[in-house]
């Protein structure tokens, strides 16, 4: 598996040959410092840095990779690990293994990728859900979106902004696939991680949940802290029978005001149309809140508020989309067409989840 390194680094044991050699081999070439190839200097940009190889001073005929922690700046990451391609066995594989892999997943070379597993973080509990090899690989035609969509929601809503941010991620990667000639991948992986602590819709969760069970007084909460979201939302007090009433003050536009400046260029009637459609729907949604009372759970409409904000009006997520997984990369003269195959088809499943 892969170790943690006191510096922040993490450690890939090396394969057996030929695998672990062709894939150190590989990062070696891409990051060496006299590279002066733009295909491989643009590479980089997508996969995880690389320190060369180390290893432990009791066992220094144990070889690991040393590579960059993707997921080191994430508080919660939540993590999906994509195989891509329309094969998962090299040319030179021999045909008991062709066989064996194909066996693994039939619907490999149709869909032109597999998940095989992942990790998010559930908000409400907060706690991580994690799905293993398994899961991906009962996923068909019919599921895989429906599959995919469970990685990006996190227990209160679907996290459209992260799935907007990996589209775009691995749409550059694409471009990248697009332009080179000289690298043919198989059995290679995406790592998508992205930020499962949202403070755009989550903030404070807790907190709320707290304040329903002990009927904290008007707006406060257990620190004397004003309940508030985004400077508009607050719970206004618990009834006696522990219901909520809430309420979305007229601030709401200031929130929306922060996104106007960054946007300032677009076109001023694009932009003031979708603006303004934009606070139409929500203060129809306020509308509802208030004359509504809460049967003892404020959060499932604050969710319809605030989880479908367009995704472009939102801060941008935290969000990496990287390469890994390089025992079976070899040199060609041709595109990647099996590889080209999986990242069209992965993009599209997630456009049809943001569309949904």
């Amino acid at each position: 598996g892969i170790l943690q390194h006191p510096d922040g680094t993490v450690l890939k044991q090396l394969q057996p040959p030929p695998r672990g050699p062709r894939e150190q081999e590989f990062y070696n070439k891409v990051y060496d410092s006299n590279c002066c190839d733009s295909v491989l200097l643009e590479l980089r940009e997508y996969l995880p840095k690389y320190f060369g190889v180390w290893s432990p001073p009791t066992a220094p005929n144990d070889t690991y990779l040393k590579l960059e922690d993707v997921t080191r700046k994430f508080n919660k990451p939540c993590i999906m690990d994509v195989k891509i391609g329309q094969k998962s066995y090299d040319p030179y594989a021999s045909a008991e293994k062709i066989q064996q892999q194909v066996s693994k997943y039939p619907l490999m070379e149709e869909i032109g990728f597999l998940v095989l597993g992942m990790r998010v973080y559930h908000v409400s509990s907060d706690s991580y859900e994690t799905q293993n090899q398994h899961y991906g690989r009962s996923l068909t035609k019919e599921t895989v979106k429906e599959g995919i969509s469970k990685f990006f929601h996190n227990g209160y809503c679907l996290r459209k902004d992260a799935i907007a941010a990996s589209i775009r991620k691995v749409q550059h990667i694409m471009d990248w696939f697009e332009g080179q000639e000289q690298l043919n991948f198989y059995a290679s992986s995406l790592l998508f991680v992205y930020e499962g602590l949202c403070q755009a819709t989550t903030v404070r969760l807790s907190d709320v949940a707290l304040a329903e069970k002990r009927g904290v007084p008007k707006g406060l909460l257990s620190g004397g802290d004003i309940l508030e979201y985004n400077n508009n939302i607050h719970v206004i007090g618990a009834t006696e029978n522990g219901k909520i009433e809430a309420s979305v003050g007229k601030g709401l536009s200031r929130f929306y005001a922060l996104h106007k400046k960054a946007y300032s260029k677009r076109p001023r009637g694009q932009l003031s149309l979708k603006v303004e459609t934009l606070e139409q729907d929500v203060w129809k949604s306020s509308a509802r809140i208030a004359q509504e009372r809460l049967n003892g759970n404020v959060l499932p409409q604050l969710e319809k508020v605030f989880c479908h904000v367009p995704a472009e009006l939102k801060e941008t997520p935290a969000v990496e989309v990287r390469m890994i997984d390089f025992a079976h990369v070899f040199p060609s003269d041709t595109k990647d067409e099996g590889y080209i195959y999986g990242l069209k088809n992965l993009i599209t499943v997630l456009q049809n989840i943001l569309d949904s």
